[in-house]
């Protein structure tokens, strides 16, 4: 099981060629350093712990700049646990843990919202905007559970209603790597990943496979690619 942290930089394209334009999201991996490594005879399971985002002293309280100082690792902003990874105390996970045509899962927040209405928060239907309708043109309606009228009993919980929306943590399965650009620390992966531009992005290599349909434009792109550069070894 591979692991990284990166930033989401923003989206972009990749021609195959056939001219097909495919749209790409480039990460920014700065490479994480292990902090620690946790074993299932001292803690009970077998996870290594990573720093990423590096920050100034004074952004961090002391017993974390302690934690640094023993791992011998300048202060990070972000301190994540990887599960089945092995590595060493010191070493440090760059992109190329992965490589063009594998599959990953991306985990990361979606875009905030704050507070919305319902129409746009669970795609309700507006009132009639004529007719004598007046005002309530983006109320919800009648929410009470009963009988109906006066003599409705209560509100159901998980009645969908106005509130904050967005902001929610979501994995995309079986993304496909479409190149990674070790000199600049970049991974291209194909489609489109949770969160708005600079949020902490999570990717880890695919488990469920499945039935995966690649389009075989972007495989013969990889397939080039991949004997474009054994070439220039």
């Amino acid at each position: 099981m591979k692991s990284l942290l990166g930033t989401k930089v923003g989206m972009t394209q990749v021609f195959t060629e056939t001219g097909k334009a495919v749209a790409a999201t480039v990460i920014y991996v700065e490479p994480n350093k292990v902090l620690a490594v946790k074993t299932n005879e001292k803690d009970g399971y077998n996870a290594i712990q990573i720093g990423y985002e590096t920050v100034k002293e004074k952004a961090l309280n002391k017993p974390l700049l302690g934690q640094f100082k023993k791992a011998n690792s300048d202060p990070k902003r972000h301190i994540k646990e990887f599960r089945n990874v092995v590595a060493e105390v010191g070493a440090e996970l760059t992109v190329s843990e992965f490589e063009p045509g594998q599959l990953v899962n991306a985990q990361a927040y979606t875009k905030g919202h704050g507070f919305t209405g319902s129409i746009k928060r669970h795609n309700f239907s507006m009132g009639p905007m004529g007719h004598g309708a007046g005002y309530p043109h983006r109320y919800v309606g009648s929410i009470a559970k009963g009988r109906g009228g006066s003599q409705a009993q209560r509100v159901f919980k998980g009645t969908k209603l106005p509130g904050h929306y967005g902001h929610e943590l979501v994995t995309t399965k079986n993304l496909l790597v479409l190149d990674v650009k070790a000199n600049e620390n970049l991974i291209l992966i194909k489609g489109a990943i949770p969160g708005p531009k600079g949020s902490i992005v999570l990717l880890k290599s695919a488990k469920k496979v499945g039935h995966i349909v690649s389009d075989p434009q972007v495989v013969n792109y990889l397939a080039n690619k991949a004997s474009s550069s054994e070439a220039n070894k």
